[in-house]
């Protein structure tokens, strides 16, 4: 069952549905590592960060240079843009959704004519989110070839099991002649399971044995 938290998640995406863009990229001097422990000032300053990214999207154009640089710094394994079936994954921490709340605020902002701006409250609920929402995105040679798919979080010795994971869409076809299908799935890894620093690997596991690794270095991902 998916917790109060998440549930909020779901229902302000809708809300906003409308205003789907993304983030228009990160600033290179700025930190990164994912962070559990974010303070209001650090998590209203993500949000400001947000909106001003959302601020300067004036064309289509620019939607499509901000959804690119927003996936690129979460995301882990092969680069899409040169291996289109490259398995990777992207990563949603607590400072991903407050900078995505915080374009969110921008865009909604845009359409209202006037300032919108998350409840304190909403906030605090952000904060305390005690997972890590991963995404996983693989091909494959036929329609189905995700069902069943299972993943795991492997630090050193240590294997850290998702407290839920979401069943893979079916395959969509990929242009070209060569049959290959793309999929993906969405997990949840609770934070006190793992270091969220560290370098890992995500092991995504296929019910007939098959076995892929994607090298996940959490270090670089805020």
């Amino acid at each position: 069952m998916r917790t109060q938290h998440f549930h909020f998640i779901q229902l302000f995406l809708l809300t906003l549905l409308a205003c789907g863009f993304l983030n228009w990229g990160i600033n290179p001097n700025q930190a990164l590592a994912i962070d559990i422990q974010l303070s209001m000032e650090q998590a209203n300053q993500a949000l400001a960060d947000g909106r001003g990214s959302m601020e300067k999207a004036v064309k289509v154009e620019d939607v499509a240079v901000i959804m690119k640089a927003a996936e690129h710094a979460i995301r882990v394994g092969a680069n899409p843009e040169k291996e289109p079936c490259g398995a990777h994954a992207i990563l949603r921490t607590r400072y991903y959704w407050l900078e995505y709340f915080g374009r969110r605020e921008a865009a909604e902002s845009k359409r209202q004519k006037k300032p919108v701006r998350m409840p304190e409250s909403k906030i605090q609920e952000i904060l305390q989110m005690p997972y890590l929402e991963v995404e996983i995105r693989m091909c494959g040679e036929e329609e189905f070839f995700a069902e069943g798919v299972d993943v795991a979080l492997q630090q050193g010795s240590l294997m850290a099991r998702p407290v839920d994971v979401g069943a893979a869409e079916r395959g969509k076809k990929n242009p070209g002649d060569i049959p290959s299908y793309r999929s993906r799935f969405t997990a949840r890894f609770a934070y006190a399971d793992f270091d969220p620093q560290a370098e890992s690997t995500l092991a995504v596991f296929f019910p007939d044995g098959k076995l892929f690794n994607i090298e996940t270095d959490l270090s670089k991902i805020r």
